[in-house]
């Protein structure tokens, strides 16, 4: 554990107290630029950031005008988060999965502006496609801009339990294929220092958490039904996922920041899990994939809504990529207004110590 980060003696982990977490949603499912933001939610659209930093393109009547519609980024099915965390005058930067398609990051981390040299940590939530797909080129890129600035290579954190491919048996009989994922040797070629953990753990240098096996503890929350996992030929049913891992991070006068990726453990039991590593602290923003789409995961949306806000008591959520649009509505009508924050591409959280 590198200690020159941490705040010792505060939580068994010693997880490092941030004087401000800022997290910048690179992929995810849906955009949404143009709707308003509750008063008080500490969320900056992607229009008004592309606003702040493009220079003016002409003037009206003494008005700048600036084009940014031609810049916004694009969606797509996975997820990549960039979480920044500060303490003092030092800085950790992570990735939080890639998404799948390296093409859609590398062109979406452009138009946000991101310095890719500054990206010290790359973490897979767990391995699919849509999260770990775009893997070996974005660790490229990111290794390459360390390199030409004189950093050291980016530490790539991975679950050692890798699967070949897997896929979701419908009950058409027909099941739904992921592609491949990236082998280690291929990550590892990539530029990255490859560094496997199937425990809780410090991460970027104790900014931040990384879980282990995420315990399943509510009654609903099975796995991700149909789910089957291939390595080689040889082909099991795996609804559990569970190299499944969730990232934390901890704001002072806020609590603990949850981040998961998919949720295939269930986004409660997320929770209950970084409650129990993070005791006596409220959960703070709950970011990611709440994976409650399709018709058997739909069942669970009136539960999970249920105890999110009577046993989680988050002070927002922010569903996005494989949630479903069923349960984000079910989740604005409960937290909505003042506590609901989707993840949308390209959204900005900004949470500041009290």
């Amino acid at each position: 554990m590198e200690g020159a980060n941490m705040t010792q003696g505060t939580f068994p982990n010693g997880l490092a107290h941030l004087d401000e977490l800022e997290i910048l949603v690179v992929v995810d499912n849906e955009i949404d630029t143009l709707s308003s933001i509750d008063q008080g939610v500490p969320q900056v659209p992607e229009i008004i950031q592309l606003a702040a930093r493009v220079p003016a393109s002409r003037k009206y009547e003494g008005q700048e005008c600036k084009r940014v519609f031609d810049q916004l980024c694009c969606g797509c099915h996975g997820l990549s988060v960039l979480i920044t965390g500060r303490q003092g005058p030092r800085q950790g930067r992570m990735l939080f999965d890639t998404g799948p398609y390296p093409d859609i990051w590398l062109d979406n981390a452009q138009r946000l502006g991101i310095d890719l040299s500054t990206i010290e940590y790359v973490f897979l939530s767990h391995w699919h496609f849509d999260h770990s797909g775009a893997f070996p080129e974005v660790i490229a890129a990111i290794s390459n801009a360390r390199g030409a600035a004189g950093l050291s290579p980016p530490i790539i954190d991975l679950h050692p339990n890798r699967p070949d491919q897997r896929g979701i048996l419908v009950p058409s009989g027909v099941m739904l294929l992921l592609p491949e994922e990236p082998t280690f040797e291929a990550i590892a070629k990539a530029g990255g220092e490859v560094v496997t953990h199937d425990g809780p753990h410090p991460v970027c240098g104790g900014f931040f958490f990384g879980s282990g096996a995420i315990e399943r503890t509510t009654e609903y929350e099975t796995g991700l039904a149909g789910h089957h996992t291939f390595r080689g030929d040889v082909c099991q049913p795996d609804p559990l996922i569970m190299d499944e891992r969730f990232v934390a991070a901890y704001v002072p006068g806020r609590g603990v920041t949850v981040f998961s990726a998919c949720s295939h453990a269930g986004i409660v039991n997320a929770c209950l899990n970084g409650r129990e590593h993070f005791p006596n602290t409220r959960i703070d923003l709950v970011l990611g994939g709440f994976h409650l789409a399709g018709k058997e995961m739909e069942q669970r949306i009136g539960a999970t809504v249920r105890d999110l806000k009577d046993m989680i008591d988050p002070r927002l959520v922010a569903p996005g990529h494989c949630t479903g649009w069923r349960a984000k509505a079910k989740l604005a009508n409960t937290f909505a207004p003042g506590r609901y924050a989707p993840s949308v591409v390209g959204t900005l959280y900004r949470l500041s110590a009290v």
